[in-house]
């Protein structure tokens, strides 16, 4: 049993009542819940405990806690101790970090009296930055589909892991941005989401593709491979959580695996990000940190019963060891391009998208 998608909103930043909305993923596809973050501390958990994912939606939240912050106090002390709470809620998306580390720094350049307002006009903007990057990114995406498209002279199947789609964004996504644009244009394809354990947001994935009318099929973590081998994938096209300056790309854990299996045979393996997802103090993949989360999440399930009733499940001996990465590197040198809603970039380009990016 799950829901109707029905687009339901991901953050919400009211400016005049000062006020932040966000919509519960954890509950995602079986209930559509919204809650308030009354304070920083709300916002980061939320953040942690993955109320809101997805790189970019993490950033905008993570102004939003800002925002909130500056509306308990405006004290420099204050606002540091808020700034460091939030980041340290996920350590691997960039976002979060770059988000804040702006919010913090244009608030410390002006005086006490004006920082709880200029806040959240910040935050409201940097979620319509975040809101016009995906369409932008859509664009440039749509082009590389469209290409496929006549090069094949066929229908596409398209492979993407985890979701970084319109709930992991404030509008199209990331790595479905230009699928949505491309198939509103009449390109025939089909979308292939792994499940992407532990979480499981390739669920999401496919129940907000199948809302749109774009055909979708969801796939155990595993078939990927076998799937590419087949011939029944033609392209990959993934989100991402931090690029460092060398391309090394940090991921939803296992896109690694779908990088090696494209790669073997011959497929293109897109990264789809904003500008803000490369880390250019991050010489290579070695200096991004990853996240361990709790083995809770392996060893329970959630979902609804056969009687529509939500419910947890053990799958395991709940006494047995976990190791639970929630992301994994993928080399630069298996990854064809990458999407930005400032064009694709090759590789060899980056040094050049770096000097231009101002970040």
């Amino acid at each position: 049993m799950s829901v109707e998608f029905n687009s339901p909103y991901t953050v919400f930043i009211d400016e005049a009542e000062r006020r932040v909305t966000v919509l519960d993923q954890r509950l995602l596809p079986h209930r559509v819940e919204h809650v308030d973050l009354k304070n920083a501390q709300e916002a980061a958990e939320a953040i942690r405990d993955m109320t809101v994912r997805g790189a970019p939606l993490i950033g905008v939240t993570g102004a939003a806690g800002m925002a909130l912050a500056a509306d308990e106090s405006t004290e420099t002390g204050f606002l540091i101790e808020a700034a460091n709470l939030l980041k340290s809620a996920r350590p691997t998306a960039v976002n979060l970090n770059w988000a804040v580390d702006f919010m913090l720094k244009r608030l410390k350049g002006m005086e006490p009296d004006r920082r709880r307002k200029a806040a959240w006009h910040l935050a409201a903007e940097i979620c319509e930055q975040e809101r016009t990057m995906s369409i932008r990114l859509a664009k440039h995406a749509q082009t590389i589909i469209e290409a496929l498209y006549l090069k094949l002279g066929r229908p596409l199947n398209i492979l993407t892991h985890c979701n970084a789609g319109k709930l992991a964004t404030v509008e199209l996504g990331t790595a479905t941005a230009g699928i949505y644009t491309a198939f509103e244009a009449g390109i025939p394809l089909t979308v292939y989401a792994d499940e992407t354990r532990p979480r499981l947001q390739g669920t999401l994935t496919a129940w907000e593709l199948k809302a749109a009318g774009i055909p979708v099929c969801l796939i155990a973590d595993n078939a990927g491979g076998e799937l590419m081998r087949e011939g029944g994938i033609d392209l990959v096209i993934v989100g991402a959580d931090r690029i460092a300056a060398n391309g090394d790309t940090a991921n939803k854990i296992g896109t690694y695996l779908k990088a090696l299996a494209a790669a073997d045979n011959q497929i293109p393996f897109y990264v789809a990000a904003p500008i803000s997802t490369f880390d250019w103090t991050a010489k290579s993949g070695g200096d991004i940190p990853i996240e361990n989360r709790s083995g809770d999440e392996i060893r329970w399930v959630r979902g609804v019963d056969k009687h529509g009733q939500e419910a947890e499940v053990c799958i395991t001996d709940p006494g047995i060891a976990t190791v639970n990465p929630g992301f994994d590197v993928t080399p630069a040198r298996l990854i064809t391009g990458f999407i930005t809603d400032r064009g694709v970039f090759a590789l060899e380009d980056l040094k050049d998208l770096r000097m231009n990016s101002h970040v």
